[in-house]
């Protein structure tokens, strides 16, 4: 049976927000990058999203010809903590299933139970974080359709590395990715670590859990000469940069990067003043959230850094930029000489794999999916988290020694093209047809 038709759940995040928002990062880009690919090969496709504005378009067709994403009202049409959306998936799955049978009502080929009610409007669903798998297993009672759940983060781990009680996942979703662990037709992990995390603090079958990492779109990350990509984000020409780009929240370890980048700058200053080296000016970018005033007002994690930067003297040496849109992102890759990932968990790494698709270097935590993602000494350097002064030493050598940032970042971007998106959704492909 060919697949005509998919659903993918996105629950608490749209793929169209702005990267390095508040809920936004590597989850948006892989439900907007599948949706795009599938309905390349005329897979029709809808990706369902609570809505955050009643401004919104109901149901927008920008992300792609054949391709939908429809904004859903659940709750209040604004944003909302997400440890308080979990009570709107009911009203979230009935709307859906009030919408899905009045768009199918006419059509003659849907599958139907004697009493004429629509259960199956779509081949499969494809549910991504716990809410969304919540959501597809109620659909899945009501419409007799198969699905396939993807965690991208899962509480037990989040909850090993929270350094406070208000850092801790709630039970709610402890007991929800559990639930969905059990009744998910099958589950893709990113990697090989999350899957044996998976089976060993959710007691998940192996045998129903398939391996199929995130993916990056290469015709659009791609190696750009670092003179012209700096000229298009506005940075000197003169600067060596280093980047980070993601959420601003405290998993993410930005803090391990500011003490890092204060070694290295004191580093590079002595040694222009003792003529061990020629020096060079130095930036930092920080890629994510919102910097102003009512930013800072509204994360305290972005308010507590601006605190950091101004205590370790680098208010000269990092700038926060904000959130980019995903289209520039590319510029901000190749204009660094390095990125930064000094992340306390991360299930995959996607920001890591697009710069390495740049031609550019990283340097990250050995965590997570990041341990399996990045090549030590050969796309990047992997340091233990929180280790500032292994961050540093390796910053630096990417910073003073052209040749070896030259060669990591070829063996990156060459390393990257075997996730082109058209590869990811080939082995996605085989995992729905298993469900056909």
């Amino acid at each position: 049976m060919a697949i005509r038709k998919i659903a993918l759940i996105s629950f608490h995040t749209s793929p169209l927000a702005t990267l390095g928002g508040k809920d936004t990062g590597g989850m948006n880009v892989f439900v907007r990058e599948t949706a795009r690919e599938l309905a390349h090969r005329n897979i029709a496709v809808d990706v369902f999203t609570r809505s955050q504005s009643a401004q919104s378009l109901r149901v927008d067709p920008r992300i792609a010809p054949n391709a939908r994403v429809i904004h859903v009202p659940a709750g209040p049409e604004e944003a909302v903590p997400k440890r308080e959306l979990w009570r709107y998936v009911e009203p979230f799955t009935e709307w859906l299933r009030r919408f899905s049978s009045a768009e199918n009502e006419d059509e003659t080929t849907l599958h139907r139970t004697p009493d004429g009610l629509d259960r199956r409007p779509y081949d499969l669903i494809h549910s991504h974080y716990w809410l969304s798998g919540l959501v597809a297993d109620n659909l899945r009672q009501c419409w007799g359709t198969r699905y396939v759940h993807t965690f991208h983060t899962l509480a037990e781990l989040k909850n090993q590395i929270a350094e406070s009680p208000d850092q801790r996942e709630p039970v709610e979703r402890l007991r929800g990715e559990l639930s969905i662990c059990s009744s998910a037709d099958l589950i893709t992990a990113s990697t090989k670590v999350e899957q044996q995390q998976l089976a060993h603090y959710y007691g998940a079958s192996t045998a129903r859990i398939r391996v199929v990492p995130p993916g990056v779109d290469t015709a659009k990350f791609h190696p750009i000469e670092q003179s012209y990509a700096k000229s298009v984000i506005g940075a000197p020409q003169a600067h060596r940069m280093v980047l980070f780009a993601g959420r601003i929240e405290p998993l993410k370890g930005i803090d391990t990067l500011f003490r890092a980048m204060a070694i290295v700058s004191e580093r590079l200053s002595k040694g222009k003043r003792d003529g061990a080296n020629p020096g060079f000016d130095l930036c930092v970018a920080v890629i994510g959230g919102d910097p102003s005033e009512t930013g800072q007002r509204e994360n305290v994690e972005m308010a507590r850094l601006h605190a950091l930067r101004n205590e370790l003297g680098l208010n000269d040496l990092i700038t926060f930029i904000g959130a980019r849109d995903q289209d520039t992102l590319q510029y901000y890759y190749s204009a660094a000489d390095c990125l930064v990932m000094p992340s306390h968990y991360e299930s995959f790494g996607m920001v890591a794999l697009e710069a390495m698709a740049c031609g550019t270097p990283v340097v990250v935590s050995d965590v997570g999916g990041l341990s399996q993602l990045v090549r030590h000494n050969q796309t990047g350097f992997k340091v233990q988290t929180k280790d500032v002064s292994a961050m540093a030493d390796a910053i630096e050598r990417l910073l003073t020694n052209e040749v070896l940032r030259r060669r990591m970042g070829y063996r990156a971007s060459c390393y990257a093209e075997d996730y082109s998106w058209s590869k990811i959704v080939d082995r996605l492909m085989g995992v729905y047809e298993e469900l056909i």
